[in-house]
């Protein structure tokens, strides 16, 4: 049977409903902040607000305290709803790398290697502004401008804000209206539930004449005043400090890592439109159909990159090279080789002789020891050594005529004329 993306999803969040729902990691915090939030609230409904039915010279007033208290409680966490269950704004992972930027790397030897390389950053304009944006090496993308990888969700998010514990998802470019919505509607809710237990107490001093006494007598009060002191700390200072950043256009990961450059806001438009923009655009429709099935060639490109990532990165690279350069490996060991071979048998102050044998050309003389010249050769020739055997001779050259030609042959260049005699003698 296919599978739903949602079901083949490369990235930490859960999925509810048949992936109509898209949460965090971290979703079971949505539970805490829910708890934080109605557990204070029907203490005041129970404990306060039941009493000031009948506190205002309206009939009517008290009831409408209570029915707005809970009204008000709904509204907050239908908010808290669609931050955390929606997508934020990810961005879709790709099956391979954008073909147009890959290079093949080189290494220090000038070789190829079977590496891709990929520039880390490119230019984007802005606004008429250059703007740099980054290869993600996770999405295998080049991330768009605003945009950064969360490592708790595992995703590439637009517009990306930051990672919000207390309602378990990233706060990207499709949820941070309703996030802002939430955290300045609980800060309003916090405020209207101080001043009405706040003002419970007042009635019960005035009837009392004693504010300790109206303190014993209703302690929730007391509770729920703390309380709401308390959060209005956090809620309010959030919604104050993004206040300031809908109104710079900046968002909090881009404040505060760019907070001591002193670069140009090319997002920002002045804050008539930075608020516009955030609260009057549309919202743009999600990248990612979760509930659409996945196709067989997807499966089958994803099945393979599983394969390819489970073998070890050695091998890979040991394979690839191998099935490029095996000819030239092995006469590069053999020449290792017989100059072993060849250097171990003598080293003697006057090295070896060899004679021509058959021709009219006489003996030559081939003085191999140790700073010594070769007599015989072609001249012109230059004979290259490997740095590596370099690295473990310090000036002995132990030359053989059938490695001269080894190293011809490895070189591209012409064979000799004239061979060196293959019979040597020790001298």
């Amino acid at each position: 049977m296919a599978k739903r993306i949602y079901q083949d999803w490369k990235g930490k969040n859960k999925f509810i409903l048949g992936g109509r729902c898209i949460f965090g990691p971290d979703a079971k915090s949505v539970l805490m902040t829910v708890l934080l939030i109605v557990v204070p609230v029907i203490i005041f409904c129970v404990f306060v607000a039941r009493h000031l039915l009948h506190r205002f010279s309206s009939y009517n007033a008290g009831y409408a305290v209570l029915l707005l208290t809970i009204a008000f409680t709904v509204y907050v966490l239908v908010l808290l709803l669609l931050t955390s269950s929606r997508d934020p704004g990810i961005i879709p992972r790709s099956s391979h790398p954008p073909e147009e930027e890959i290079s093949q790397g080189v290494d220090s030897g000038g070789r190829p290697t079977p590496s891709v390389q990929l520039p880390r950053f490119k230019e984007v304009m802005v606004n008429g502004q250059p703007v740099k944006v980054k290869y993600c090496d996770t999405c295998m993308l080049y991330r768009p401008p605003r945009c950064s990888h969360c490592s708790i969700c595992d995703n590439c998010v637009e517009r990306f804000d930051h990672h919000c514990p207390w309602v378990g998802q990233c706060i990207g470019q499709r949820n941070y209206r309703y996030f802002f919505m939430f955290v300045s509607s609980a800060t309003v809710l916090c405020i209207f539930v101080f001043v009405m237990s706040a003002l419970y107490v007042k009635f019960l001093r005035d009837e009392n004449s004693s504010l300790l006494k109206a303190m014993r007598e209703s302690p929730a009060s007391i509770i729920i005043i703390g309380y709401c002191f308390i959060s209005l700390w956090f809620v309010g200072g959030l919604t104050g400090f993004h206040l300031y950043l809908i109104g710079t256009n900046q968002t909090t990961y881009e404040n505060f890592r760019y907070r001591t450059d002193s670069r140009v806001n090319v997002h920002d438009r002045g804050c008539p439109v930075n608020f516009v923009e955030v609260f009057c655009s549309k919202i743009k429709p999600s990248r990612n159909n979760f509930r659409a099935y996945v196709s067989e060639t997807e499966t089958a490109v994803a099945a393979a990159e599983d394969d390819f990532a489970s073998e070890p990165r050695a091998k890979v690279e040991d394979d690839l090279e191998l099935g490029g350069d095996l000819l030239k490996i092995s006469q590069r060991r053999n020449y290792e080789d017989r100059e072993e071979d060849f250097s171990g048998g003598g080293r003697g102050r006057n090295g070896l002789r060899g004679s021509s044998g058959d021709g009219g050309g006489g003996d030559r003389d081939f003085d191999l020891g140790f700073g010594a010249e070769v007599e015989g050769l072609p001249t012109g020739g230059e004979v290259r050594h490997s740095s590596r055997s370099r690295s473990r001779r310090s000036g002995s050259w132990d030359i053989s005529a059938d490695i001269l030609a080894m190293n011809g042959l490895e070189t591209g260049g012409a064979p000799a004329s004239r061979r060196a005699p293959s019979h040597f003698r020790p001298g």
